[in-house]
């Protein structure tokens, strides 16, 4: 048998390693820590671009490039070049008329003369007078054409981009086939709109005039679409023109219709066109402000290209609702900056791709959201972040390598992991290696036990430890001030980066430990793992730590054998309570009634052997006497870190508490 090497083409390469964004989620989760949401963290990141990728622009880039386009395109030059030109060239054509016939003293050139005294002052006007004109001068007849010439080529190439190509031969039977193609365009759209039309048609239809469409479309969609942006652009012109000069040009743009003949056949296109894509700017006016006056094909490329970036422009802002980078028109970016942007926008869509794909984020209702694998992850960054903060001489206390080994096993096994000290489950690990395929055969060279039928060999990954009972597990309770206050003091992202570091290190530290987010403004509410990434603070007025106090001694009760373990995260005194109707009641400054019930919670507390240890993140003489009355009734503790130093404190007393117990 043979074979044949090369490139895999079926399809994405099924070997290959799949693509990191673990440093695109590091970045949002930095900006997320900071008190964004997943959504604007994602935006952020494609509008700044690829962590470690200079050579990649991001979406503000682009943008910059886009506008620096647009800026040149509004200097290049007037919209009324071709009414400039049209009268320059009439005006020679007369005056070339008027040099040939002043010699002459006959009677026919005074009544010539009189003839062209009276051509009208507007350039259609005056063409179409001395259209049947008997031209004297032979210079003053080829200028005439030339004129003629030059209005049917502007007017065709401003709708039909490369017609000045399919016109520059004089034998009238390139506009005889101009005429053609007209026909067969329009019978080809009536069809479309009937249902009849097909690919081989046009196919057909492209092989016959396909050099009269340098954009090569390759199907009707993607002719129809050129050619209403330019009928379009064309309109947009008349639109941003004066009146008198638009009135002067779309004569002028009648008149050389009617002169080729198409006047007719380009009614029916454009009709067709404005109903099959109403969507574009047909009238609306744009202003250049360049000196050079520009031909109206010049003029029409310049407002299609204007359209194009201004689309492009709001597309790239990615600023409204549910917007994602396939929105970004691929083949606008390529016309605008060339292919070189569109390798970005691809680098950029890989990223949003994969970040889904790989089920970090998720869409529900239009919205983004991070899924639990990325708030793990989140919340080992945060923890981090705050081990990285504390000293190295106190960060050995908190690894517990040794934690239950002398503890009841629990018949459950785990991976083993470089320190673990538990016992190594014989059975799982010989069956891990058996799974994997770890068997020798027969005669196997090499190695102990070489050559013993049904030997297995381990690996690393085979082994597995036995679990075993801790000696003593914690109920752990974190109370974080939702209220507005938090966000007016920049507290509130510490608050969230805090709630994920406490979250993460008991799942991987202490996961025999129960633990319970409670998030309070004018009510509380429990706060699952997967909301803590993208949770924002309540704009209500109101600090209830009575219902959150409520709420955690109920979590306490569900587990009256564990350690019980509450933190509270606030900077205010309670300022509302919880009605027997279930309704909240707010009052500032706080009410007796307020400070009794929330007060006659902590007493619960402190029945329940939990001690209260509070963060206090405002230094207000009210809140720090409320905090002192829970510290005596309780005998927790209080602290009153800065923002930037709130997660390594939380931690720390945690760690503290659960090292004592």
């Amino acid at each position: 048998m043979s074979y044949r090497y090369g490139e895999y083409r079926d399809g994405p390469d099924p070997l290959a390693p799949p693509y990191d964004v673990r440093a695109a989620l590091d970045r949002m989760g930095d900006a997320i820590l900071s008190g964004s949401n997943p959504g604007h963290a994602l935006r952020d990141l494609l509008r700044q671009g690829l962590p470690g990728a200079e050579d990649r622009r991001g979406l503000d880039d682009l943008l910059r490039e886009v506008r620096r386009r647009r800026r040149e395109l509004r200097e290049r030059g007037r919209l009324d070049g071709t009414l400039e030109r049209a009268r320059a060239l009439l005006d020679k054509a007369i005056g070339q008329e008027r040099a040939e016939l002043f010699p002459d003293p006959s009677d026919d050139a005074r009544f010539r003369e009189s003839l062209l005294d009276g051509v009208p002052d507007d350039p259609a006007g005056a063409i179409q007078s001395l259209s049947p004109y008997d031209w004297r001068s032979a210079a003053a007849r080829r200028t005439f054409d030339e004129l003629r010439d030059l209005l049917r080529r502007e007017v065709l190439d401003s709708q039909f981009r490369g017609m000045r190509q399919a016109l520059a031969d004089p034998d009238p039977a390139a506009l005889e086939r101009v005429r053609r193609m007209m026909g067969d365009l329009n019978g080809m759209l009536d069809r479309d709109a009937r249902g009849e039309h097909t690919q081989e048609d046009f196919d057909r239809f492209m092989a016959e005039y396909g050099d009269m469409f340098p954009e090569s479309p390759r199907n009707l969609e993607e002719l129809v679409d050129t050619l209403a942006r330019r009928a379009a652009a064309t309109a947009r012109l008349l639109a941003s023109l004066t009146p008198a000069q638009r009135e002067e040009l779309a004569n002028l743009v009648s008149q050389a219709l009617e002169d080729a003949g198409l006047a007719e056949q380009m009614r029916r296109l454009g009709e067709s066109l404005r109903s099959r894509r109403p969507d574009l700017a047909w009238n609306t006016p744009e202003r250049l402000t360049g000196d050079t006056p520009m031909g109206m094909a010049d003029a029409v490329t310049a407002l299609d290209e204007l359209a194009d970036l201004t689309q492009l422009e709001a597309s790239l802002r990615q600023d409204y609702p549910g917007a994602r980078l396939d929105d970004i028109d691929e083949g606008a970016v390529r016309r605008a900056l060339g292919r070189s942007a569109v390798d970005d926008l691809e680098a950029l869509r890989r990223i949003e791709r994969e970040l889904e794909r790989q089920g970090y984020l998720q869409r529900r209702r239009g919205r983004l959201e991070l899924t639990p694998k990325a708030v793990r992850r989140l919340g080992e960054t945060a923890l981090r972040r705050v081990f990285a903060s504390l000293d190295s001489g106190r960060r050995g206390d908190h690894d517990q390598t040794d934690a239950g080994a002398a503890g009841e096993l629990t018949g459950s096994t785990r991976p083993w992991r470089f320190g673990n000290e538990q016992p190594i489950d014989v059975v799982r690990t010989v069956v891990n290696g058996v799974r994997r395929g770890g068997i020798r055969p027969a005669g196997h060279a090499g190695g102990r036990g070489a050559g013993r039928p049904g030997a297995v060999t381990l690996s690393v990954d085979d082994f597995e430890v036995a679990e075993t009972e801790r000696r003593t597990a914690a109920a752990v309770c974190l109370l974080v001030d939702l209220s507005y206050s938090m966000a007016l003091r920049g507290t509130w992202a510490a608050a969230k980066q805090t709630a994920l570091a406490l979250q993460a290190l008991v799942a991987a530290k202490f996961p025999q430990d129960s633990v319970q987010i409670i998030g309070f403004s004018n009510y509380a509410r429990i706060l699952q793992p997967d909301e803590l990434a993208g949770l924002e603070w309540d704009m209500v007025q109101g600090t209830n730590l009575h219902h959150a106090l409520l709420i955690a001694g109920r979590h306490l009760d569900r587990h009256p054998d564990f350690e019980p373990v509450v933190l509270v995260v606030t900077d205010g005194e309670p300022t509302s309570h919880l009605r027997r109707n279930g309704t909240y009641a707010f009052e500032w400054p706080p009410t007796r009634e307020t400070l009794e019930l929330t007060l006659a919670e902590v007493d619960k507390m402190t029945r329940r052997r939990a001690t209260l240890n509070v963060f206090m993140l405002a230094e207000d003489e009210r809140l720090k006497e409320f905090v002192d009355e829970v510290a005596r009734r309780n005998g927790g503790r209080v602290f009153s870190p800065s923002a930037d130093r709130l997660g390594e404190y939380v931690v720390s007393d945690f760690l503290r508490t659960r090292r004592r117990r």
